[in-house]
């Protein structure tokens, strides 16, 4: 099992000096003073790197806790939420919604692109009332993302609440929560990040805060609800006790990104996944999307006599090589290409493109190209 090649879009390849971290020894971080002190910085630290002033909490639990817990926080009986749909994520923030009482609008478009502002302008003029609106940035499945520099200011210009899921983007493409008036921020540890999964990210605004102090009912349960972190630090409380060795991992994964460079590690991100789609397209391959390609993931339609799932399953038999396809309707379509944090290398990129060139061959895909020659052409 140890020995699987694994390049998935998440969870991703883990350093060394990460793992080493987890194994450090621990304290008791319900009542270590020092603790609060290392934990208030490392979310100071992720605070940078996704350009924020807000407050970052770190939840134990994989990232879908986080967008529950946003919903569970916000969401009363009988309030409107607009669900910005163009992805299967996207879509699923609707279950949350009305799980916890709310009226989910769905804002829906093609799965196969980017959200259109002039579009979702002309349907704010029209319909505005809701409480808050939620997005997401990279919508994993197909690997669509979304503008959020346009999409979130547009939204708070109409004072709805902005809660996003950027799980599969943050780090692995620009986010700035402060310019872009983003309310909540919602990140997974398991993605761009590269540490291991079980832990979500969030920042949250003081109007987001507000929100919460100003609900007319109590938030449906404990572990979902946002506000019972404020002033945890101050209090030197946690709501309940911490993964100590899973953040101890996270810090050291943030100070990678720290110390290669947010820019550098953007930039790594963007060269990969630029040259590995046009490597696709002259290989003989269809892109799934047509326009809003995100540098995280990338989504391949597998010619229908393979099908994803014949070639994902014959990668591993034969090359002892773990890839993903999709989710629901997109299980058989879509092969995708995980290149984000620490699978955004050059070295990792090749070594799957080369067994993706091989399976796909030796299944009867016709293609006098190979895919790696293809890939160092547009790698510049």
């Amino acid at each position: 099992m140890n020995n699987k090649i694994v390049y998935t879009p998440g969870p991703t390849d883990v350093k060394e000096n990460v793992r080493l971290a987890r194994a450090k020894k621990t304290t008791n971080p319900d009542i270590d003073k020092d603790f609060f002190d290392f934990y208030k910085n490392t979310c100071e630290k992720i605070g940078r790197v996704i350009k924020t002033k807000n407050d970052v909490y770190v939840l134990s639990g994989e990232g879908i806790l986080g967008l529950e817990a946003a919903c569970s926080s916000l969401t009363e009986k009988g309030d409107r939420v607009l669900v910005i749909d163009n992805g299967i994520f996207g879509r699923g923030f609707a279950d949350f919604v009305t799980m916890y009482g709310g009226e989910a609008v769905l804002f829906s478009k093609e799965h196969t692109k980017d959200i259109d502002i002039e579009e979702l302008k002309a349907f704010l003029d029209k319909d505005n009332d809701f409480k808050y609106a939620t997005i997401v940035h990279c919508d994993t499945p197909t690997g669509v993302l979304n503008d959020l520099s346009k999409i979130c200011p547009l939204l708070k210009e109409y004072n709805i609440l902005t809660v996003v899921d950027s799980v599969a983007a943050m780090v692995g493409e620009e986010i700035k929560v402060d310019d872009w008036k983003i309310d909540i921020a919602l990140g997974g540890s398991q993605k761009a990040i590269s540490a291991p999964a079980g832990l979500t990210i969030v920042s949250i605004s003081e109007d987001a805060k507000k929100a919460i102090k100003n609900r007319k009912t109590n938030v449906i349960g404990f572990y979902c609800n946002l506000g019972i972190w404020e002033n945890y630090y101050e209090r030197k409380w946690f709501p309940y006790t911490m993964p100590i060795s899973d953040i101890f991992g996270l810090d050291k994964a943030i100070d990678n990104i720290l110390d290669e460079g947010i820019q550098e590690v953007l930039d790594r991100h963007e060269k990969i996944a630029s040259a590995t789609r046009r490597a696709l397209k002259d290989y003989g391959l269809e892109l799934f999307l047509e326009k809003g390609y995100s540098n995280t993931v990338t989504g391949i339609k597998v010619p229908e006599n393979i099908g994803s799932l014949k070639l994902s399953n014959y990668m591993l038999e034969n090359y002892n090589t773990l890839v993903a396809t999709s989710l629901g309707e997109y299980k058989e379509i879509i092969l995708r290409i995980g290149h984000m944090g620490e699978n955004a290398r050059i070295e990792k990129i090749i070594n799957i493109l080369n067994t993706i060139d091989i399976s796909l061959k030796e299944l009867g895909f016709d293609s006098k190209e190979n895919l790696v020659k293809l890939f160092n052409k547009y790698y510049k």
